[in-house]
């Protein structure tokens, strides 16, 4: 096990390509730790240079305080777990298991105990003598991480290593990973575009953006807290609502108004964040989260009456999409996230029927398709960000700050 220091961390490729700028982050030991973030933002080319299998164009690795830049990658004790299994066809799952031991020449019988207890912890004592094709994907995923446990390294990189299996193996394998970790408390670097990976399993988790690290914290931090629209708009599934709307203050209250909706700040949560009332009269992001609504009456200033569009019934909970006449946030951040081809169709939905939002509310909810309803707001857990910042509206001891 190792502690992991990234300092100034920085990828320049051939053609200028900046694909990770100057990275600072430490990582404890024994720590499961998630780099998430779109294609392209300079997660895996991280990980590459901390697995010394790219070349570090500024800044320094450091494990356990030993600057291992110009080390090789058989020198840093470090192993890596692809998307692709590449397991030997003709080899069976031992063999496959230990044959990077056996080719740093160890004893035939350490690499048979080792073998045999890293398949106890797989729960692939059966199959040993078996060969890949006979086994299903979630088996070959779990002969590639038995391939890293035996060789006992000092951290474990794994770079989206459940991209091939289906949604339900994911969820499976997902949970897999993630007590074997904490069996083994092995220090671990997870590579992953799905945010609901990297919610789940990481002790912490590291958003980034063009190769720029926004914000990085407990899995709870982020969601209650983004640091900016882009991971407002990443961490949460449904993706947080966002719309334009004007702050202002009305017999000592502070109101949040977008279209035909007004929503009262609380008093505790503008006692809280009292950058909020430097934004009076002017225009911020708000951020609704779908699971901060909820179908039902509620005070005055905390509803939106609406129109249902759609209605998804999804077993467990309901989905309900509708529009709110208010501007919709249009910021470069959001047009990442979601693709030109997603904005462009929520732009031509705004023009016609207003901002699209979702709320997630109860499975025994009355609400129907094209009928009206009043949604329940939790004003308690709203979210504001600076319209020309990006940057979330929070209490420097909150560790965010944006000020007017």
């Amino acid at each position: 096990m190792a502690t992991i220091e990234l300092d100034a961390l920085t990828k320049v490729y051939g053609d200028g390509t900046r694909a990770v700028r100057e990275l600072d982050l430490e990582i404890a030991d024994g720590e499961f730790v998630v780099f998430v973030g779109p294609s392209g933002c300079g997660k895996t080319s991280a990980l590459r240079m901390i697995a010394g299998l790219e070349e570090i164009s500024g800044g320094t690795v450091r494990v356990d305080g030993e600057v291992v830049n110009d080390l090789p990658p058989k020198a840093r004790d470090m192993a890596m777990i692809f998307q692709n299994y590449a397991l030997y066809p003709h080899m069976n799952v031992a063999e496959n298991m230990g044959f990077g031991l056996k080719m740093r020449g160890v004893d035939r019988t350490e690499i048979r105990r080792r073998v045999e207890s890293a398949a106890r912890v797989l729960g692939l004592s059966e199959v040993l003598g078996k060969r890949p094709r006979h086994l299903s994907g979630g088996q070959r995923q779990r002969v590639a991480m038995g391939r890293a446990i035996v060789r006992e390294p000092q951290a474990f990189l794994m770079d989206e290593p459940l991209s091939n299996l289906d949604a339900k193996l994911r969820v499976q394998m997902r949970a897999e990973i993630a007590r074997i970790q904490r069996d083994l408390q092995v220090t671990t670097i997870y590579v992953t575009h799905d945010q609901s990976e990297a919610m789940t399993l990481g002790d912490r988790v590291c958003v980034l953006r063009g190769g720029v690290l926004q914000q990085v914290d407990r899995p709870q931090v982020l969601y209650d807290t983004p640091a900016n629209l882009f991971v407002a708009g990443f961490i949460g599934s449904p993706a947080m609502n966002l719309v334009e709307a004007e702050l202002s203050e009305r017999d000592g209250a502070l109101w949040a108004s977008f279209g035909p909706h007004a929503l009262l700040v609380p008093p505790q949560v503008a006692a809280a964040r009292p950058a909020l009332s430097g934004y009076a009269g002017r225009r911020v992001a708000l951020g609704i989260r779908p699971e901060d609504l909820a179908d039902g009456a509620a005070p005055e200033g905390s509803t939106l009456n609406v129109t249902v569009d759609i209605k998804e019934d999804m077993g467990a909970e309901v989905y309900l999409h509708f529009a709110v006449d208010a501007s919709p946030v249009t910021a470069e951040e959001l047009r990442e996230i979601v693709g030109d081809e997603a904005l462009a169709a929520a732009d031509e939905q705004t023009h016609h029927h207003g901002s699209p939002f979702i709320a997630r509310v109860a499975r025994g909810t009355g609400a129907q398709e094209r009928q009206p309803v009043q949604l329940a707001v939790d004003t308690q857990r709203l979210h504001f960000f600076d319209l020309e910042t990006g940057d979330g509206i929070y209490t420097r001891d909150g560790a965010l700050a944006a000020t007017a």
